[in-house]
């Protein structure tokens, strides 16, 4: 996307995968990720979800005239995907993986093809990164529904992660879970075996279920 360039500092429009239109400031852009301003938050955005962008025809006054400064700035390297992460690692943060349904939390590991994410809601949770349509940093001073600390401690793990997604579900075969928020009543069951790059879900009728792990976007365990 680098000729996107001569969009930067410019108000524009842009679809996301899944039919969810967006609009705002282009504020940075590396090779893979995109900062978007919409006047309240920053987006981050993976191209990997961008459909389609185009310089906005209606402009909104609201954005005009703001000084905009990315809340992980560095002006020496180009941002990337994998970096921004890294900088939102332990800071609260919104991310958006099914629609525009927002989970709160902190990103408390990031590994070959997904990241760990600790949510007071969901708990754990193994978040795929081909899935995660935007992330939105909180001011550092923000916790999660204003909770204190000693009421929301970041619960990392404390088993050592596998690398890929895959290794990891292998490890939690046996255990109960959760896939995409439950957005599907197929999603919810027994995880059973994990094998060829596809889980085996025992539901709560005794069915089986087969589902291709690379169209996993998120997995949290009741």
């Amino acid at each position: 996307m680098y000729h996107l360039k001569q969009l930067v500092g410019k108000q524009i429009d842009l679809e996301i995968s899944g039919g969810i239109f967006l609009q705002g400031i282009l504020v940075d852009l590396g090779l893979d990720i995109i900062v978007l301003y919409n006047g309240k938050d920053y987006l981050y955005i993976p191209h990997v979800h961008i459909q389609n962008v185009k310089l906005s025809t209606e402009l909104n006054n609201e954005l005009q005239g703001d000084k905009i400064e990315t809340p992980f700035r560095d002006d020496e390297n180009e941002i990337s995907y994998r970096k921004t992460l890294l900088s939102a690692k332990g800071r609260f943060v919104q991310i958006y993986i099914i629609g525009d349904k927002a989970i709160h939390g902190y990103i408390t590991n990031i590994l070959n093809d997904y990241f760990v994410f600790y949510s007071p809601i969901y708990k754990t949770m193994l978040i795929s990164l081909n899935h995660l349509k935007w992330l939105i940093p909180y001011r550092s001073s923000l916790t999660p529904y204003t909770l204190g600390n000693e009421a929301l401690p970041v619960k990392p793990t404390n088993s050592p992660m596998q690398r890929s997604l895959e290794e990891q579900l292998k490890k939690c075969e046996d255990s109960l879970v959760i896939l995409d928020c439950g957005d599907h009543p197929m999603k919810t069951g027994l995880l059973k075996q994990v094998q060829n790059s596809m889980v085996q879900l025992i539901l709560a009728n005794g069915e089986f279920v087969y589902w291709k792990i690379s169209h996993i976007k998120a997995v949290y365990f009741p």
